[in-house]
C-alpha cells in the first residue's frame, strides 16, 4: 500500500445507513457546530468553538468529538478510502472521498458531509476477525491503520470469491479475543477508579464478597482500626479481615502490615486494592500465608466470575453485557 494511501472508517445511526448508500455520502453529526469550513484549519480552533458549543462536556469527551471534527473536516483528503460498516445487511463498504467538506444544513440528522463513491459492498464474512474488531472502534470517525491492506485489497476482483472458497483458520481470532479481555480489564478498573473512592469502594468489595457466598459487614467509617469489612464462610470462625484501599499508587508492606497488627489469633486476612504491592509488600505477602492480597488485576477477574450474582446497584456502576467472543480451537 503506498505510503500516501489513507484508509478511514465511519460509524452512524441505522437510521441513516440508507441514506450513506443512496446519496453517496459519508456524514457526521455536531449540528450545533454549524458550517465547520468557517473554523481556522486547526485543533486549537476547533477545540475552541466545540468548548464554546458544548460547554457541559468533560475534557476527556470533548477531545474525543474535537478530534473526530477535525479528522473529518481536515485531515480526510479527497481519494482516500472509506470503510463503513452496514448493520443494517451485516456489509462493509467501501469508497473513495470524492469531495472536500461541505456543510448541509438542510439534512434531517447529519449535517457535516462528504461526498463518496462507493466501490464495493462486501460480505461482514469475508473479512478477518482482526479487521471486523477494528472497524467496530467506539468512534464515529477514524483512521483505519493495521487492518488496512486488507480493506485496500478488498477491491481486487476476485477478492469476494477467494475468501469464500479459503478453508483457512484466522490467525486474528485470538488476538482479537485477547485484545477484547483486556479491554473489558481496563474499563473496569478505570470505572472502579473513577466512581468508587474510600467507603464507596469498600461497600462494593462487601458486595462482592457477598456475591462469593461470604457473609460481609462494613465496619462503621471511622475508627475502624484498620479493618474495613469483616467476613465469614458461616456462622463460624474463621473470621476474614479485609481492608480496602482506593488510591492509585502501589500498596507498601507498612499499609499491609496495619492489616496484620489488627488481626487476632485465628484471624485471616484479606488486603484489597486497586492497584499494585511494592516488591516489599509482596514478598511479605508471599510469606504470610493468613493474609491474602488481591490487586486490581485479580480483583477485575473476580468481578467478572461473579457478575451476574451481584447486586443492582453494582452492576450499575460496572455496566456489562455478557457476549460470546471467538477463540482459536485446541482441535
Amino acid at each position: 500500500m503506498p505510503d500516501e494511501t489513507r484508509v478511514w472508517g465511519i460509524h452512524t445511526l441505522n437510521e441513516s445507513q440508507f441514506t450513506f448508500l443512496k446519496d453517496n455520502i459519508i456524514a457526521i453529526g455536531w449540528n450545533e457546530m454549524g458550517d465547520l469550513s468557517k473554523i481556522a484549519p486547526d485543533r486549537d480552533s476547533f477545540q475552541e468553538k466545540h468548548n464554546e458549543t458544548y460547554h457541559d462536556d468533560n475534557k476527556y469527551r470533548a477531545a474525543n468529538h474535537v478530534g473526530i471534527l477535525y479528522r473529518f473536516t481536515c485531515e480526510a483528503k479527497v481519494g482516500d478510502y472509506v470503510v463503513f460498516p452496514s448493520k443494517f445487511n451485516r456489509e462493509v463498504n467501501i469508497g473513495v472521498i470524492e469531495s472536500d467538506y461541505y456543510y448541509a444544513p438542510e439534512a434531517i440528522h447529519y449535517v457535516q458531509q462528504r461526498k463518496v463513491k462507493w466501490l464495493k459492498h462486501i460480505p461482514r464474512t469475508c473479512f478477518t476477525q482482526g479487521a471486523l474488531h477494528e472497524i467496530g472502534a467506539a468512534l464515529t470517525f477514524f483512521a483505519v491503520k493495521n487492518y488496512a491492506v486488507e480493506f485496500l485489497s478488498a477491491l481486487d476482483k476476485d477478492f469476494k470469491k477467494k475468501k469464500i472458497d479459503e478453508d483457512v483458520e484466522d490467525e486474528t481470532v485470538a488476538a482479537t479475543a485477547e485484545e477484547i479481555r483486556e479491554s473489558t480489564i481496563d474499563f473496569i478498573l478505570k470505572e472502579l477508579s473513577r466512581k468508587l473512592k474510600g467507603y464507596d469502594l469498600e461497600d462494593f468489595v462487601a458486595d462482592l464478597l457477598n456475591a462469593m457466598g461470604y457473609k460481609a459487614t462494613v465496619s462503621p467509617h471511622g475508627g475502624d482500626g484498620g479493618v474495613d469489612i469483616t467476613a465469614y464462610k458461616d456462622e463460624l470462625p474463621p473470621r476474614i479481615l479485609v481492608q480496602v484501599k482506593s488510591q492509585d499508587s502501589n500498596i507498601k508492606e507498612e499499609t499491609v502490615l496495619s492489616l496484620k497488627g489488627a488481626m487476632h489469633e485465628g484471624d485471616y486476612g484479606l488486603f484489597v486494592t486497586l492497584s499494585k504491592y511494592t516488591k516489599n509488600a509482596q514478598k511479605f505477602l508471599d510469606n504470610t500465608p493468613i493474609i491474602r492480597g488481591i490487586d486490581g488485576q485479580e480483583l477485575v477477574e473476580l468481578i467478572l466470575k461473579y457478575y451476574d450474582r451481584l447486586s443492582e446497584k453494582s452492576k450499575k456502576i460496572i455496566p456489562l453485557e455478557k457476549v460470546y467472543i471467538p477463540v482459536i480451537s485446541d482441535m
